[in-house]
């Protein structure tokens, strides 16, 4: 039932726009869906797996929005380049998204859904944490730009993506424009190599 799971999700996230997790109903959640309230605790089991699966989402939206960025830009340009829209993008991602504020910085508040609390049983799979959100952005960085990053070998390229995914991270918790952190991660990068 993928179809009503993207609903159920995509309901919910609506729903946090307006009101506190706490507050959000499960039979407001569904009812928005189109769907039963059965139907969503047959998806979800609860609110808890409802949440975590919101957080989920929302985590692997902005990964794939990291490697959007790294292949979208137009023209011929280069790695450096490429590492400064997937920062720019990680900013925007950061600012727009509260779960994805979240997740990058583990700046929770009562608002979001997805307590850092440990998983009640093992069969749980936790939360992605910062450190496990930017190694994934760094090791998709990684393999979207190997292939074209200059001699100096992998080591120096995956230190160029954690540090321009750190530097991001950076503006998320204190925003500036897009223009400012595009530059500061070229500068980075610059001075690095």
């Amino acid at each position: 039932m993928p179809a009503a799971r993207e609903s159920l999700l995509d309901a919910a996230f609506a729903a946090l726009a307006r009101r506190p997790w706490a507050r959000i109903r499960m039979t407001d959640v569904a009812a928005a869906a189109g769907v039963s309230r059965q139907t969503l605790y047959n998806e979800f089991g609860g609110k808890d797996g409802l949440a975590r699966a919101l957080v989920r989402r929302e985590a692997e939206a902005y990964l794939n929005g990291v490697e959007r960025a790294l292949t979208g830009v137009p023209g011929a340009a280069g790695p450096g380049e490429r590492l400064a829209a997937a920062a720019v993008w990680t900013v925007r991602a950061g600012t727009e998204n509260p779960l994805v504020r979240a997740v990058l910085t583990g700046c929770w508040n009562e608002r979001l859904p997805g307590s850092r609390r440990s998983p009640r049983s093992a069969a749980v799979e936790p939360l992605p944490t910062p450190v496990d959100l930017l190694d994934q952005a760094r090791d998709r960085a990684v393999r979207l730009l190997e292939a074209e990053w200059p001699p100096g070998g992998p080591v120096e390229l995956a230190r160029a993506c954690e540090t321009a995914a750190r530097l991001a991270l950076s503006y998320v918790l204190v925003p500036a424009p897009a223009v400012e952190v595009a530059s500061a991660v070229r500068g980075a990068l610059a001075r690095s190599g």
